[in-house]
């Protein structure tokens, strides 16, 4: 059999093989729903381009008659991101091919699948933790922290966002294998690691999901407070043992420091990526056991996939990081 970039699969097989992986990734990509997105294209740079066309200076200018105004020039920012790949693969001997009962060749691609789309927003959530845009919940500084989410704490990220004209969210990447973007109801978006969600829902002013009516939850949500919607995510973890001394606070702690949990607060265009979505998204690898130098009497399989990806800030002032305490 001829060897393809797929290994030991056709173009077609490997088709389907990166639909199912991209279908079992997508409950994992709650950050990919809300950043500017730029599909990767085959055959391109390994630096994708964010641009943003800056706004002039709205200062009154009072017409002079039969003068003609001089002419403003559009300015523009160029944020670079620079494509990294990523992967992993199985390994599959012929006895397990040969004589298990599961369909263990299969099973391999749908667990990738799943590590796919966690270890890719694992990627971007350590890219939009660095932001420089951080309201603690009390105190000045990370080992100060041991007070709840409140509506209070919201209260003050929205007024930074919207102080910096941060628009809400409007539009979102759809939550299927192929890229597209759909409209949304206006609202900046939250996510939080689950361990929040009991503080978020007893805050003043939530309302869960299910009471929306019209309005469509997100996969993960849990509802929204005034003009902000919270999902969760696993993959958003605590700084561990990272706040002040837990004493009869009765907050989740860690050797006897309380854990700090950042709630992530974005508005329109705040962060870009590149989308685990589409036809370029990924590339399985498929490799069935065969006799070779290293491996004569064909007892190695493999499963595996690689992609490319980014994610980048690109305005910090759009986005915040609220840091809290949990309550145990």
């Amino acid at each position: 059999m001829t060897t393809t970039i797929y290994g030991d699969i056709s173009p077609r097989t490997a088709g389907k093989a990166a639909k199912e992986l991209l279908e079992r990734a997508q409950p994992f990509l709650v950050l990919e729903m809300f950043g500017q997105a730029k599909p990767l294209g085959k055959n391109q740079t390994k630096a994708v381009i964010f641009r943003r066309y800056n706004a002039l200076d709205p200062t009154p200018k009072p017409l002079v008659e039969g003068v003609t105004p001089t002419a403003k020039r559009l300015t523009k920012t160029d944020v670079v991101a620079n494509l990294v790949q990523y992967g992993d693969r199985i390994e599959l001997s012929d006895v397990v091919l040969d004589t298990h009962e599961d369909p263990v060749l299969m099973e391999s691609v749908q667990i990738l699948g799943e590590q796919a789309g966690q270890m890719l927003e694992m990627v971007r959530y350590g890219v939009l933790r660095a932001g420089t845009n951080v309201i603690y919940a009390n105190g000045t500084s990370r080992a100060d922290i041991n007070t709840q989410f409140t509506t209070t704490v919201q209260r003050r990220v929205t007024r930074a966002l919207k102080r910096q004209n941060a628009r809400p969210i409007t539009r979102r990447v759809s939550s299927t294998p192929n890229f597209n973007t759909e409209p949304v109801a206006p609202s900046y978006i939250a996510l939080c690691h689950p361990d929040i969600e009991n503080d978020i829902r007893d805050a003043t002013g939530f309302v869960p999901s299910e009471q929306y009516g019209t309005v469509s939850p997100y996969p993960n949500e849990i509802g929204k407070i005034e003009d902000v919607r919270y999902l969760t995510s696993t993959i958003i973890e605590p700084w561990l043992g990272a706040g002040a001394d837990v004493g009869a606070t009765g907050m989740l702690s860690t050797g006897g420091k309380i854990d700090v949990y950042p709630i992530l607060f974005f508005g329109r265009d705040s962060y870009g990526l590149v989308p685990f979505k589409g036809e370029n998204a990924v590339t399985p690898m498929i490799v069935n056991p065969k006799p070779s130098d290293s491996d004569p009497l064909a007892q190695r399989g493999h499963a595996g996939w690689k992609a490319m990806h980014a994610a980048v800030i690109l305005n910090d002032l759009w986005m915040a990081r609220a840091e809290v305490a949990v309550k145990s």
